[in-house]
């Protein structure tokens, strides 16, 4: 599926979204498809209950991420990845201590069907979590960029009861999601705590990206954006008040199939009713305006939309249509 030239005519080929999310107290893999091609009407599938349940780590998967296949696995391959962690069994402060250091990975070649269910370890014993997990396509590696967020202890502190380290972006490489590259800073804005990555790419080049990330410290939500590659200048519009909202996190962003130039973002309200809609023409301007919500679901929490065409738009129907 090739993503278009951001400035340029919507792709056709493109009839609808699909949404992966978790729901609140219900740490599962929850489908939602959009009502035709509309980005503000969602259905729930599979009758509202979950696709994908762990049978792995702490049996709870948080802030599920839809990675499309890129290079030779473009169009025919999809990985699912997402934080292991079931906050019912257990608090805030150790999760973030003693979490587990893996990410969950399902994959599947039609997003019906989903196999291999893993948990892969890709932070080392000096994390105290790995949070957020998502992935993109870097065609400059030829490999999946794949990146979350952890907070560090000191080699000495093997129990982690000292004091952290501010939470950090990390990333790593992987053509796989079974074997993945040493953990190296991506994102390191000490000592504000930043979580929940979401990087669109807005050309098939590999070069315009906008990227949305949460300020855990100031509880808000930012957008950033480069002209030249994931590694390359990134600026944020309006400096340090230049905020969609606040009290938000888990921003999961999207391209409209059928607007030029517009872009949406979800932003979970974590202390309200879960993910709300915004949209912008100009978001490498960072205006931003609340969507109607109108066809919206309430008490989405943080996961990923992913826009698709028409045969895999019939085939989720089909299969998780009530």
């Amino acid at each position: 599926m090739v993503i278009p030239d951001f400035g340029r005519r919507a792709d056709s080929s493109l009839v609808g979204y699909l949404g992966a999310f978790f729901l609140g107290a219900d740490p599962y893999v929850y489908f939602y498809l959009s009502n035709g091609n509309d980005p503000l009407s969602f259905k729930a599938l599979n009758q509202g209950q979950p696709v994908l349940k762990p049978t792995k780590g702490t049996g709870g998967v948080r802030d599920p991420a839809i990675v499309q296949g890129g290079g030779s696995e473009a169009g025919k391959k999809w990985y699912i990845v997402g934080t292991d962690l079931d906050i019912g069994k257990t608090n805030w402060d150790a999760s973030q201590r003693t979490g587990s250091r893996g990410i969950f990975v399902w994959e599947s070649t039609d997003l019906v069907n989903w196999v291999n269910e893993r948990l892969v370890t890709v932070e080392d014993a000096t994390a105290g979590m790995v949070w957020a997990p998502e992935a993109i396509w870097d065609a400059s590696k030829g490999q999946y960029l794949v990146h979350w967020a952890s907070k560090f202890y000191s080699a000495s502190d093997t129990s982690h009861t000292g004091t952290p380290s501010n939470i950090r972006i990390r990333y790593s490489y992987t053509s796989d999601f079974k074997t993945f590259t040493a953990p190296q800073i991506y994102i390191d804005n000490s000592p504000t705590d930043i979580i929940d990555l979401d990087i669109l790419p807005l050309d098939s080049s590999g070069t315009s990206y906008l990227r949305f990330m949460k300020d855990e410290t100031a509880k808000t939500v930012f957008m950033e954006s480069s002209t030249n590659g994931l590694f390359g200048s990134w600026v944020r519009a309006g400096g340090n008040s230049g905020i969609i909202t606040s009290q938000v996190e888990g921003p999961a962003a999207y391209r409209d199939n059928q607007v030029e130039n517009k872009v949406h973002v979800l932003l979970d309200f974590y202390g309200g009713d879960g993910y709300r809609p915004y949209e912008s023409t100009e978001p490498k301007s960072n205006q931003w305006t609340a969507s109607s919500r109108s066809a919206f679901p309430t008490n989405l929490r943080h996961g990923s939309v992913l826009p698709i065409n028409q045969t895999l738009y019939n085939a989720l129907s089909t299969k998780w249509g009530s």
